[in-house]
């Protein structure tokens, strides 16, 4: 899951000189540092900040929705059917979306 939309990096690294942005990877974004030679890992503050800032990405937005829908619709089911089990499922659901939400360092 990305973490962090494309477009808040490269912002980022317009406002702070950073130049020749690259993703490697999910949520890994390497560009040159003012005045270096070599690339580097965006720094991990300027990524926490940004997400402090900017809040969910479109993917985080999506996933959660999907859960709450998810949820919505098994409890209507469980309702009908009288079977604890669709529920069962939305919260396995919901639990693995809520691990992946959790950004890692």
């Amino acid at each position: 899951m990305k973490h962090y939309a494309d477009e808040w990096i490269a912002e980022w690294c317009q406002e702070n000189g950073w130049t020749d942005l690259t993703v490697a990877g999910c949520d890994s974004y390497w560009a040159f540092p003012p005045g270096a030679v070599m690339p580097e890992p965006i720094p991990t503050k300027a990524m926490k900040l940004i997400k402090a800032q900017k809040g969910l990405s479109g993917e985080e937005k999506w996933w959660a929705i999907a859960s709450v829908a998810g949820t919505i619709f098994a409890a209507i089911v469980s309702l009908v059917m009288k079977c604890p089990m669709p529920m069962v499922g939305a919260f396995a659901f919901c639990a693995v979306t809520v691990g992946q939400l959790e950004v890692e360092d």
